[in-house]
């Protein structure tokens, strides 16, 4: 609701400018429809009039998107929390980037709502503004104390929620990015594909998230529970009579940063491989192994399929998957290898040491 930021790839995600268009198409708005954060989008060109606010905003804020589409970003109920009280919500939208901060939205018969806002310009290819992006996280779903005890730690610029609201940051710029590139490759085209696969993609990140507000250690994860709800996931929404899961994994701490891509990475090869390894076929074999010794851990997504075609690599350059792989291959200096020959099967193993993966002391 997390960066992968400010990674070089998404800061060249983050730069085209064909998100008009995307909001005309009325798959992609009814994909936004159900993204579970409140999204609100402006045109900068001209003055500047937000175009779109998605129904989790007004489910989080009370106002409806008829009435703040067209309106200034001064239309936002909210105000600063805290130390920050005299500073108004659309205003700090309208003049800020990344984390503008934290507010307090007024809500008629219904507590005030406390939110994490973001905001991100999206620039054209000359540079121009065109669009900005403003995302609201709801932070007020604890019970009151744990509330209280987060709003405390904002004021005294707590070490801990300064990384939460940095991971949160970089990973919401990773969402953003996924959904432009998706929206971009698939505008003009029919068909739900791109949008299966986008939805995947965020799941994954989702699940990241969860199993870190069931840790008690924010900074890390254990990637073998992390792979292996990612292959349940994965399995259930795309399941296919004959094809089984050779599943075995090792408990292993690592850092948010190298969970991330690695999930990713899963989703995609094991959604590859449940589409187009077993063409032809009733039965097949997918291997996903994270198995961990004191020098690190090896992550190995296999397949008995058909293998590659002839001329096609993975990941495909300038694709997002290959934007994936280099991000899991700087922040864990790790090293995949691809393997693949007709009628042998499609094989990536992912190898990293236990300095370069673990989490931040």
């Amino acid at each position: 609701m997390a960066n992968d930021e400010k990674t070089e790839q998404v800061e060249t995600l983050l730069a085209t400018p064909d998100l008009a268009d995307a909001l005309e198409n009325e798959q992609f708005r009814r994909f936004l429809d159900q993204v579970p954060m409140a999204i609100i989008v402006s045109d900068t060109q001209g003055p500047e009039r937000i175009i779109y606010a998605n129904p989790e905003f007004e489910k989080l804020s009370g106002q409806a998107p008829l009435e703040v589409e067209g309106a200034p970003w001064s239309i936002l109920n909210g105000h600063g929390n805290g130390e920050n009280a005299s500073l108004q919500l659309g205003a700090a939208i309208a003049s800020g980037s990344d984390c503008i901060g934290t507010f307090e939205i007024d809500r008629a018969g219904r507590e005030p709502a406390i939110v994490d806002a973001y905001s991100n310009v999206i620039q054209n290819d000359d540079g121009e503004p065109v669009f900005r992006l403003a995302v609201l996280v709801d932070v007020a779903t604890h019970e009151k104390t744990k509330r209280d005890e987060f709003e405390q730690r904002i004021r005294e610029k707590d070490t801990l929620l300064q990384e939460i609201q940095h991971r949160v940051k970089n990973n919401l710029q990773m969402i953003t990015a996924l959904i432009r590139v998706e929206a971009r490759a698939s505008f003009g085209r029919t068909g739900t594909a791109p949008f299966d696969r986008l939805s995947g993609r965020i799941e994954s990140i989702g699940t990241l998230y969860k199993l870190l507000s069931e840790h008690e250690h924010g900074n890390e994860i254990d990637l073998g529970v992390y792979l292996s709800e990612i292959a349940s996931s994965v399995m259930h929404a795309h399941a296919v009579e004959g094809i089984r899961l050779d599943l075995k994994v090792d408990a292993y701490p690592v850092s948010v940063n190298v969970a991330m891509p690695t999930g990713l990475v899963v989703n995609e090869l094991l959604t590859n491989a449940l589409k187009h390894a077993f063409v032809g076929r009733d039965r097949g074999t997918i291997t996903l192994h994270s198995l961990a010794d004191s020098s690190g851990c090896r992550v190995m997504i296999a397949d008995d399929g058909i293998g590659l075609p002839a001329g096609v690599e993975w990941p495909k350059p300038g694709k997002l998957g290959a934007l994936i792989v280099r991000s899991l291959r700087q922040n864990a200096n790790a090293d995949l290898k691809v393997e693949s020959g007709p009628e042998k099967g499609t094989r990536v193993t992912i190898l990293f040491t236990r300095v370069a993966a673990a989490p931040a002391p």
